[in-house]
């Protein structure tokens, strides 16, 4: 066992403390060195002794000279019983030093207690670099370092005293690697002498960090990031290192309701459920069971997903179910399934070592998927090629070989430009495409046809910077894509993915490591919703519910006829139900009135329904309008699986035991099945994954029992081998698709344009989430406290809008009024902003106009206007 300091399993060897010196010699017996281990080469014919006299005193030695600077009073030491130092000092036989402690002024130092989830405390400081390498090496952000020389010397966060005034992400990535507590989480003295520490998944972005839960009593005292992980190898976000204390948050609901008279009574779990069915009966015997529809979470697990889309098309008889995949990903699944016949990412996210160009499109992922985008991160900082499309000129811009910042909604046109340079420098990979695909020569003539000076103006991005970009990406050996829902959430949305697959095909960067089309999804379980059918044109396992022969298997599996005609969308549920078709709607965890747009449709949609149903944790803006609340558990109090944006299915394990007067979702759709008439056991994760394998054909080797702690890729074949690469040697369809589209202008820009000369894109910021139900509940809320609008100098300067100014915003939908933030980020004409806080509703602006194919709505493209509203100016701060 050889002692260390400053040594971390996910750190590079760094060989600054040296205690873990051993002794070298070049040949038996002979004359030997000393040498820090961590960094020294093993070489043929090294005689290694790591227990000479000579070292174990070096070693003595050095933790001497440690602990002279480093406080006897250690609380971390004498009271957690949590310090390395301590440990490694046990190890060695040091139990007291020789050296006085005037030798330094360290021990001395203020404590910085600024930060809601991090405190530090240098005079714990030992200077072993692990807090400085983490920031580096892991998250990328360089905020700490070291100042000073000898006694002297000292870690600093930038130029600021404090990590809330620092540039700190907060990602607990130093907290993590102090060996002293020097640096800790707020939670962490709270969580020595934990009863347990369990391991389950993340319920923020579509990364699945594991994490490890510690839990004393019964409550949940810190979360840290396990080294063993696949997902995330030791490193979270603050979203999921942090922002956990939602779930036992004095607004959690903890009773069913039922709205009486306009207001809310609280009901027994029996008197919800009975009322519910004899609601749903009655609609069903008036108008049918296409009166009725469901909207699945992509934050509840597969399991639960498969419950939800199996009670509305087996007990109550619709393909009336849909879920949050339609306003972000939709166009991924269709856009890939037309063109390789599977709509899921082709490689895994450790292929980013492999790569030599990084091609990330429409996608935001330090703020957005910020484990990954640390990744790719680190990787071009490395100097891989990298190509970044955004209107914004987003952090990993700063890094990338190439920014084509080009106009919001002309994502085809520039992709066409890419693919008219790669055709006419003659660097398609002929073997590929001949052997592999089909369409090419049709591609061809049609983009050979194009005109690429309009392009270039349409796009507003130079033709010879995407020159550049585009033979980068054909020339490199592989090139791995990264899109979001900049790519998505477009008229153009599906035939935007359909061309970065042409991309990614004439260029031969499909099926093998460091390259494929990664999708970057935006909520923890969007892919395991899908995956699980809760859309209304495909039942679990993208099967195609109008096939006969999937209807009739389908029938025999569930025992019941389910219908075989396609259902609505959740668009086309607020149109129904605004129609009066569409009389009643069950909803999990979505908050549809604050983050779906036109935000006033919405509202209207819900406020015609005869019954709505809301299984949610918090009073979100969507619950107020309920008829029926149900109250259900978070993540930290249910078991299932999750499945991440590299088709990894792992295991969520509960944590705590849900709130009292609170059920999992899984069980309370179990119970309304049988309340129904419909025979469903009760929920376990193991027996609902054990029926998900025998009618879903990618989960066919998916025991719950088997996925062990980094869980499995899908496809899972019957004997339990997983797949980390699709598309190898052959496509599910055969051979790959290849299509052209043209651009075509957003109708909100042709019919609008003229009037409201602006455009607003939305996006999100690294502290919230989606509509901010969980996060505002946490500290997050005091890192970022509202949002903001994103506007540049000069279109400032114009409207004569200070930072910190409120400005109306308005479209042909409404307007709002929110905070200016002045930034160079966007171009003149291009406003940003997030829909997290309530009290701004910025989706009461945002339009109807949504993906030709997939339905998924256009929130990158809003035509406005804006003007200086009246506001007191105040300076706006964004962490």
């Amino acid at each position: 066992m050889i002692p260390t300091l400053c040594d971390a399993p996910n750190l590079e060897a760094f060989g600054s403390c040296r205690v873990c010196s051993v002794d070298v010699a070049l040949e038996k017996d002979g004359k030997t060195k000393a040498v820090a281990s961590c960094h020294t080469p093993i070489m043929e014919g090294q005689y290694i002794y790591p227990e000479t006299e000579n070292i174990k005193t070096l070693r003595k030695n050095i933790i001497e000279l440690v602990i002279t600077d480093h406080p006897l009073d250690c609380d971390t030491c004498e009271v957690d019983g949590n310090c390395e130092l301590q440990d490694v000092a046990v190890q060695v036989g040091i139990t007291d030093h020789r050296y006085p402690k005037e030798f330094s002024n360290h021990t001395a130092q203020t404590k910085d207690l600024s930060h809601p989830y991090m405190t530090s405390d240098m005079s714990k400081c030992i200077n072993c670099y692990r807090c400085v390498r983490a920031c580096d090496e892991v998250q990328g952000e360089f905020v700490l370092s070291m100042a000073g020389r000898g006694f002297d010397a000292h870690i600093v966060k930038g130029k600021n005293e404090s990590f809330f005034d620092s540039d700190c992400v907060s990602c607990g990535a130093c907290s993590q690697a102090c060996p002293t507590s020097a640096i800790s989480d707020v939670f962490k003295s709270k969580s020595v002498g934990a009863d347990t520490v369990t391991r389950t998944v993340c319920t923020y972005c579509g990364v699945g960090c594991n994490l490890d839960v510690s839990t004393k009593n019964g409550e949940i005292r810190s979360i840290q990031a396990p080294f063993d992980s696949a997902a995330n190898g030791g490193h979270t976000c603050l979203k999921g290192r942090y922002a956990f204390k939602f779930y036992n948050h004095p607004d959690r609901l903890k009773s069913p309701m039922i709205k009486r008279n306009g207001a809310f009574e609280k009901v027994s779990w029996d008197e919800a459920y009975d009322f519910i069915a004899d609601q749903l009966n009655a609609i069903k015997a008036e108008n049918g069971p296409d009166a009725i529809a469901g909207i699945s979470s992509a934050r509840t697990s597969n399991e639960e997903n498969y419950l939800m889309q199996k009670f509305i098309r087996a007990v109550v008889g619709t393909n009336n179910i849909d879920c949050c995949a339609r306003v972000c990903h939709s166009p991924t699944a269709l856009g890939m399934q037309r063109a390789f016949g599977t709509g899921a990412a082709t490689n895994s996210i450790e292929d980013l070592e492999f790569t030599d160009c990084i091609f990330v499109i429409g996608a935001n992922p330090t703020d957005a998927h910020p484990v990954t985008g640390a990744k790719i991160k680190q990787r071009m900082m490395q100097g891989v090629t990298s190509i970044v499309v955004d209107p914004r000129r987003i952090e990993l811009a700063k890094y990338a070989t190439f920014h084509l910042q080009l106009r919001p909604g002309t994502n085809v046109a520039l992709l066409n430009m890419m693919l008219y340079y790669i055709i006419t420098e003659n660097v398609v990979d002929k073997d590929f495409v001949n052997n592999r695909t089909e369409g090419f020569e049709e591609l061809k003539e049609e983009i050979l046809q194009l005109d690429i000076d309009a392009l270039e103006k349409i796009t507003g991005v130079d033709r010879d910077l995407v020159r550049e970009a585009s033979l980068a990406y054909a020339d490199a050996n592989a090139a791995m894509e990264f899109h979001g829902l900049g790519v998505t959430e477009h008229t153009q949305g599906t035939f935007t993915v359909q061309l970065i697959a042409d991309l990614a095909m004439i260029t031969g960067n499909i099926g093998k490591k460091g390259a494929g089309m990664n999708p970057l999804r935006g909520q923890n379980n969007v892919q395991g919703a899908a995956d699980m059918g809760a859309q209304p044109h495909q039942g679990a396992g993208y099967l195609d519910v109008t096939n006969p022969e999937v209807n009739s298997r389908y029938n025999t599996f569930y025992g019941v006829e389910v219908p075989s005609h396609i259902g609505y969308k959740i668009p086309e549920m607020f149109d129904a139900t605004i129609a009066g078709d569409l009389k009643a709607l069950w909803i999990i965890g979505e908050d549809v009135v604050q983050t779906d747009p036109n935000t006033n449709k919405v509202i209207k949609a819900m406020e015609s329904l005869d019954l709505l149903v809301v299984q949610e944790l918090f009073m979100t803006e969507t619950a107020k309008r309920a008829t029926v609340i149900l109250p259900g558990a978070s993540f930290l109090e249910k078991e299932g699986t999750f499945t991440n944006g590299e088709r990894r299915i792992q295991r969520v394990n509960k944590v705590v035991e849900p709130l009292e007067g609170t059920k999992s979702d899984g069980q309370i759709i179990v119970d309304i099945m049988n309340r129904m008439g419909y025979a469903q056991p009760d929920y376990t994760a193991a027996s609902m994954l054990e029926e998900i394998s025998q009618i879903v054909p990618f989960f066919k080797g998916v025991k719950w029992e088997e996925l062990g702690k980094n869980g499995k890729q899908w496809p899972v074949l019957e004997d339990g081998t997983d797949t980390q690469m699709l598309h190898k040697e052959t496509f599910k369809n055969g051979k790959g698709q290849i299509d052209f589209f043209a651009f075509k202008e957003s109708r909100e820009v042709e019919t609008h344009g003229k009037d409201y000369p602006f455009i607003i894109t939305t996006n999100r910021e690294l502290e919230h989430y989606n509509c901010g139900a969980m996060t505002r509940r946490t500290g997050n809320v005091d890192i970022l406290t509202e949002d903001v609008l994103m506007i540049h100098p000069d279109d400032a300067a114009a409207h004569f809008i200070a930072d910190g100014d409120m400005v109306c915003v308005e479209s042909p939908r409404g307007k709002v009024d929110i905070k200016a933030y002045i930034t160079d980020e966007m171009k003149p004409g291009i406003l940003s902003s997030t829909f997290h806080f309530p009290e701004i509703m910025l989706n009461i602006i945002t339009s109807d106009e949504h993906c030709s194919e997939a339905m998924c709505p256009e929130y990158k493209v809003v035509s406005c206007s804006i003007r200086k509203s009246k506001g007191k100016y105040k300076e706006v701060v964004v962490h």
